[in-house]
């Protein structure tokens, strides 16, 4: 019989802002084991937390975003559970009250469009990080991540695929990007997924779910889903049973094994956090949140295509981080030329990135020397060839403009006695080919083209070289 997949994720965002969620320590990353402490995050006898404001800010514009409803009156609970690197031996998280709830998020695949259900949103500390010693067996404790503030947004049940998860995942991080609220660093672990899973007959009720914990690549995350639904699958068509249970993800296997049988909400003995206050979120509160909101990555290529006349392709390409878009807003502006700012963007800058292995995050090119090389090639004062070099040496090694083609002997050569001399000389060394050309075949210009332009040299210009060639052959 047919088998249908059926998928929720729960999303842990780690927020940008400086300080933990509790009290005052640094949030860096890469910094030496145990460096960011207190006694709050420590969890010592006797420390109070304190919430930071910009927390809940964070998770006020996400929720807003995401048109969820906003929880006027939130709380924070306790969560108690024993890990050893959780200090306190429970976490301050949100389950009674949330701080949002009931909103949606759309995602497009190649079966159409289709709104995904935001469960809740709530905000809640990281625990530490277990270091592990392959050497001696030791596990060493960090406690730098705890307190770490996070976002937990919590998905419906209504993935049917990997390519809806990966979707929705894409379409989560650029908006966590854009309101500024996460750098969404994958490799470092600032935006990770759990994801629930179980399979069903259609028309069926949902079926036992597991949780494949800690998902931080969208390629794990297809290969642990399909893993998963044939595990499911094979254990029920064998007549066994599925039991709920947390799950753990080996890459490098390429399967994942069983850690610990999956709680309910229970059993983790919620109750209402003492030391922290009820959250009272008025209407003026909101208001000028939702005046601060900047444009979403959806917004812009909307933008771009209406007012630009950017393809669709290209939108997406130079709103896939908010640092391209940046750029490009930028040389767009100062350059006055949006077509020529977003075609250098997404081939000359893509490629050279591509080949530098450098993340979109990282990308730092100087967006005022790229606009003064836009101006150059589309007032006629260089040619492709010499703008494609010049690109490549700002990218490379922040080369000033002027002063490379200067140096390269790029600019444009448009002396017409220079163009005729090498026009001529082409012709008496390719006697055969010019009369060929002559004789209609035509297809020889281009080898007579390049010939005149490789006697220009680098600067040479294209358009005044093939009149005067053209020209030149007509007289026999």
């Amino acid at each position: 019989m047919k088998w249908e997949t059926v998928i929720g994720l729960e999303v842990h965002a780690e927020l940008s802002t400086k300080s933990k969620i509790f009290c005052a320590c640094s949030t860096s990353f890469g910094s030496g084991p145990n460096t960011h402490v207190c006694p709050g995050c420590a969890g010592m006898p006797g420390a109070l937390p304190v919430l930071n404001r910009a927390v809940l800010e964070y998770a006020l514009r996400l929720g807003i975003a995401l048109d969820c409803e906003i929880t006027r009156y939130s709380k924070f609970d306790r969560k108690n559970y024993f890990y050893p690197d959780l200090p306190n031996a429970y976490q301050i998280s949100q389950l009674y009250a949330p701080i949002c709830r009931n909103g949606n998020l759309e995602i497009e695949t190649e079966s159409g469009k289709k709104k995904i259900g935001i469960h809740q949103i709530h905000m809640e500390e990281d625990a530490g990080k277990l270091v592990h010693d392959p050497r001696s067996g030791d596990t060493f404790m960090d406690f730098n991540r705890c307190g770490i503030p996070l976002l937990e947004i919590v998905s419906r049940p209504d993935f049917r695929s990997a390519d809806e998860v990966i979707a929705y995942l894409e379409k989560l991080r650029e908006t966590l990007l854009y309101l500024d609220v996460c750098d969404c660093k994958m490799q470092e672990g600032s935006i990770r997924a759990d994801i629930n899973l179980s399979v069903r007959h259609p028309g069926d009720g949902l079926g036992v779910r597991t949780e494949t914990k800690n998902m931080n690549s969208f390629k794990a995350i297809v290969r642990a889903i399909e893993y998963e639904r044939e595990r499911q699958i094979e254990v029920l068509e064998d007549g066994g049973k599925l039991i709920q249970e947390t799950r753990r993800w080996d890459d490098d296997k390429g399967m994942s094994y069983g850690m610990r049988a999956k709680v309910n909400a229970q059993d983790y003995r919620y109750f209402p956090d003492p030391d922290l206050l009820p959250l009272s979120i008025d209407e003026d509160w909101l208001a000028r949140i939702r005046e601060s909101l900047p444009e979403l990555a959806y917004q812009k290529r909307e933008r771009y295509i209406r007012d630009f006349g950017i393809s669709e392709s290209s939108a997406v390409v130079l709103t896939v981080h908010k640092n391209i878009s940046g750029l490009f807003e930028t040389v767009s502006q100062q350059s006055g030329a949006a077509i020529e700012a977003a075609n250098l963007i997404t081939g000359e800058i893509m490629r050279l990135m591509n080949n530098s292995n450098l993340l979109p995050e990282d990308l730092c090119i100087d967006a005022g020397k790229l606009s003064a090389l836009i101006k150059l090639v589309t007032e006629g004062k260089i040619n492709r060839s010499a703008y494609k070099e010049t690109v490549e040496a700002v990218f490379s090694d922040n080369a000033d403009p002027q002063e490379y083609i200067k140096e390269k002997g790029l600019m444009m050569v448009s002396d017409d006695k220079a163009v005729t001399e090498a026009v001529n000389a082409v012709i008496a060394e390719n006697q055969s080919s010019a009369a060929d050309y002559r004789a209609g075949k035509e297809k020889v210009f281009g080898f007579l083209m390049g010939q005149v332009m490789k006697k220009l040299g680098k600067g040479g210009n294209p358009e005044l070289a093939k009149k005067a060639l053209e020209a030149a052959l007509k007289i026999i």
